[in-house]
């Protein structure tokens, strides 16, 4: 199996290599189109501003790939966000993949959201022997409303989407390659989705 995780300079990338690693595979950092074309399954990673993190994409034409791939892409955190309509993070346009506009947590709370959270209403092949109520890990100040293709939420201020699902794309809020076991276990049902 090809695993590529996208290259643009925005992301944890170790980290999701050396999870993926523990799951028995390798992954290959790339920002070549034709190379992120032919993988098997795809990983979006991101840490950092949305709006500087945009531009990286589309310096380097990947805002046009992303959206037109066919094998299952899976965003993480910043990556999640970035395949929404747009974010209120700079007043960035987003890859538009999923149909939400992301926005910043209330004054009401601390941001960022650092830490465990728990995760539920659980509706994928993504959390396959996934507990409700389970704990993941996430450090955001941003988050996604709850839509139509949220498959997982959480609640810090208010109830938003943990993970979004449309057709082959995927999207977590949270880090899964920090997540434990329960990472752990996504990551590997990331990897086993045909």
């Amino acid at each position: 199996m090809k695993i590529v995780i996208i290259d643009y300079g925005a992301g944890n990338i170790q980290s999701i290599i050396f999870a993926i690693k523990r799951l028995g595979y390798e992954a290959v950092l790339s920002h070549d189109a034709e190379e992120i074309r032919n993988a098997d399954k795809v990983i979006f990673p991101g840490v950092g501003e949305a709006s500087s993190a945009m531009a990286k994409l589309k310096a380097t034409g990947l805002d046009k790939v992303i959206p037109t791939l066919k094998q299952p892409v899976l965003g993480i955190c910043l990556g999640m966000q970035l395949m929404c309509h747009s974010s209120e993070e700079g007043n960035t346009e987003g890859l538009g993949i999923f149909d939400l506009d992301v926005v910043k947590f209330s004054n009401k709370v601390k941001v960022p959201q650092i830490g465990w959270n728990q995760i539920s209403d659980l509706k994928s092949e993504l959390f396959k022997n996934i507990p409700e109520k389970a704990y993941i890990y996430l450090v955001h100040s941003f988050y996604a409303p709850i839509g139509s293709e949220t498959i997982a939420k959480s609640e810090y201020d208010v109830e938003y989407s943990a993970a979004l699902q449309k057709e082959n794309f995927y999207g977590v809020q949270f880090h899964p390659e920090k997540s434990s076991d329960v990472g752990s276990e996504i990551l590997k049902n990331f990897l086993n989705i045909t």
